[in-house]
């Protein structure tokens, strides 16, 4: 009796887990939005809705794939067509569940950024009635978790990022196999969040751009404020969270801490410019920041891009 008690405690634990996690959310995070954002998430959920309703002139922040290039060429003058919002929203997360994700301070890696994260959001999409779903990758295998609504599906998608949770080192990701699966997975349009830290494989910006084109696409990178700018710790051992390779570095080195902030900053710059030559939205998310002023943040950044 004794000798299972343990294996009991540990299975209800871990059965609890999801549960409480949303719990957490629910009243920590959830709430607070529902009071600052009074409960409008349409900066933060839109769909492009699919029921036509009229044409009018086009305007610079138009989105150019609602022009109607028949109209357009008997006006000499381009117009767009308008439509109505859908009501219901399917969601998908796309899910980079890679050992760098591992990455960040105790408690707070990214990977848990992640979770609470797409824990919230796909709260707020179901408790409206919408569906979601999720394709998680780690650099192992692609699962997919078809679209459902309720509650209890926010509790499986939690569930399951907690069993990724310990991915071994591998391979450096390559995001292509990700969004390819999403390409043969969607059937029609839909709300789609990609969630990673972006140290990937060159290759991946083909299938985003294709991906973009037909859903409402958000890309959000999660990242460490110490992937960015290293701290003057002296001698230490750094390990590559995606080979499990490591080395000695000197972070006292002030030339040597001065190249990696520079190196970081380019890398930085140059995922920019591939998000938005793919057309997607890009948030960036700090392991440091608040849940909810980095939810409101982007529910103000997407309320400007509206207008």
């Amino acid at each position: 009796m004794n000798a299972v008690m343990p294996e009991t405690q540990s299975v209800n634990t871990a059965q609890q887990a999801p549960e409480r996690i949303l719990q957490r959310l629910e009243w920590h995070v959830i709430r607070r939005l529902d009071g600052l954002l009074q409960g409008d998430y349409r900066t933060l959920f839109y769909g492009t809705g699919l029921d036509f309703t009229d044409l009018r002139e086009y305007q610079p922040q138009d989105d150019i794939r609602h022009i109607d290039w028949n109209v357009t060429a008997r006006m000499n003058s381009p117009y767009v067509r308008q439509y109505v919002e859908d009501r219901e929203i399917t969601g998908w997360f796309l899910l980079d569940l890679s050992p760098s994700m591992g990455f960040g301070p105790a408690g707070r890696a990214k990977q848990q950024v992640l979770i609470d994260f797409v824990a919230t959001l796909a709260r707020l999409l179901t408790r409206s009635g919408n569906r979601v779903g999720a394709i998680l990758y780690n650099n192992r295998q692609i699962r997919t978790i078809p679209p459902r609504t309720g509650r209890n599906q926010v509790l499986r998608l939690i569930r399951e990022l907690l069993r990724e949770a310990e991915a071994p080192t591998g391979p450096t990701t390559d995001l292509t196999p990700l969004l390819q699966a999403a390409l043969n997975t969607f059937k029609r349009r839909a709300l789609v969040f990609l969630i990673s830290d972006f140290i990937s494989a060159p290759g991946w910006q083909r299938p985003l751009t294709l991906l973009n084109r037909r859903n409402e696409l958000i890309a959000v990178r999660l990242f460490d404020p110490r992937e960015v700018e290293l701290p003057n710790a002296g001698l230490i051992v750094v390990q590559d969270a995606e080979t499990g390779e490591q080395m000695w570095v000197d972070t006292a080195n002030t030339e040597f801490r001065r190249r990696f902030y520079a190196a970081a900053n380019q890398r930085e710059a140059e995922l920019k410019a591939q998000l938005k030559q793919a057309g997607a939205h890009h948030y960036a998310i700090s392991t440091e920041e608040d849940l909810v002023s980095s939810l409101v943040r982007m529910a103000t950044l997407r309320k400007r891009q509206r207008v």
